[in-house]
């Protein structure tokens, strides 16, 4: 009996998280273009890009983050009306226990969870690569740069770049200074007027530079027209932005942040909470059926009235404080993977501690 009952509630938590998922981006679709139809029309977007391009590669993503409230929502319904129809009851009297009855929501959303994971870290990448930008070109107002002007990057441990304007369309930097060093001294100066990234040879070429170097006797000044040169710096370690995480792959975020900390850039908390948001993310799905199931398991007064309100007070919940701590994280105040992780953690013995102290 155990087993059917199992493979009944696998099937009813797939068909009702499939039919929210469906209904939400839906809904989201109509009221996004709604906002943006003006914005889209103004900049020349035609019907095709924006269904075949914005909205297609906006779904993923979409699908990424309705995933939690929907399987939120599907075992709340399904949980909610066992509750109301005494079925729980009676598998309890047969000597199910509550702990068993919780095994398929859990098995499945494990493998939401792995499925979700899988598809943020391989697939959703790409989707939101081409999303992004369409947004940059058709809905102008989402300008996402971390850095503009006074660019300044380590190169390594004796060479400080200073960039005062970086053009990443064309990946050239304009007025560069560049100062080495030799223990605590200054060694020499460049002062360069464009620094222009070859992507064949993957190589900077350095055009018009003056340098001085600087002996104990004074310094030497030459001037170079120009010269081509690998440096530690890369064109993406100067045009960062808080969306390049969610368009990378996991390998890909790793090895970003891992050239950020080389070249020395401020703001690396930002992209490694977002990174570890990124992983922790699907386990949600295994918090909010814990939570879900242990709220619903039990009957309640109010019934459907009450299960309702728990889901819409518990999701905003879940969702401020992931937002409200994330920044913390981002600024360096508190670890970056203990702000993506506490959320979850905190929701985790929430739903474990309903679990214990319900009838079982």
């Amino acid at each position: 009996m155990a087993k059917k009952i199992d493979k009944y509630i696998f099937s009813r938590l797939l068909v009702i998280t499939l039919f929210v998922i469906i209904a939400l981006v839906f809904i989201f679709i109509v009221i996004d273009f709604s906002e943006n139809s003006e914005d889209f029309t103004d900049k020349g977007a035609t019907f095709a890009q924006i269904f075949g391009t914005y909205y297609l590669n906006y779904i993923p993503e979409m699908v990424r983050l309705i995933t939690p409230v929907a399987a939120f929502i599907a075992c709340l319904y399904l949980t909610g009306q066992m509750t109301e129809r005494l079925e729980i009851i009676a598998l309890k009297a047969a000597g199910i226990s509550l702990y068993r009855l919780l095994v398929p929501y859990l098995v499945f959303a494990f493998i939401a969870s792995i499925s979700i994971s899988y598809l943020d870290g391989y697939v959703i990448p790409d989707a939101n690569e081409k999303r992004i930008a369409f947004e940059a070109e058709y809905l102008q107002g989402k300008s996402n740069r971390v850095d503009r002007n006074q660019i300044f990057r380590q190169e390594n441990e004796q060479s400080i770049f200073k960039i005062n304007y970086y053009n990443p369309n064309d990946s050239v930097g304009h007025r560069v200074e560049v100062t080495n060093f030799e223990g605590d001294s200054i060694s020499r100066t460049l002062y360069i007027q464009k620094m222009i990234w070859q992507a064949k040879s993957n190589s900077w070429k350095l055009e018009q530079i003056d340098e001085k170097k600087f002996t104990a006797l004074g310094y030497q000044s030459t001037h170079i027209d120009s010269i081509d040169t690998t440096l530690n710096i890369l064109p993406r370690d100067l045009a960062r932005k808080t969306s390049d995480v969610y368009q990378l792959t996991y390998p890909e975020a790793e090895n970003y942040i891992s050239s950020i900390e080389r070249s020395g850039a401020g703001n690396v908390g930002l992209p490694k909470v977002q990174l570890y948001g990124r992983y922790a993310y699907p386990f949600s799905i295994i918090v909010v059926m814990i939570v879900g199931f242990a709220l619903a398991s039990v009957k309640r007064s109010g019934g459907k009235g009450f299960y309702i309100a728990a889901g819409l007070t518990v999701s905003f919940l879940y969702l401020v404080m992931m937002k409200v701590i994330e920044p913390f994280g981002g600024k360096g105040e508190i670890d970056p993977l203990l702000a993506a992780v506490l959320p979850h953690l905190i929701f985790l013995v929430l739903g474990i501690g309903i679990l214990l102290n319900s009838r079982k």
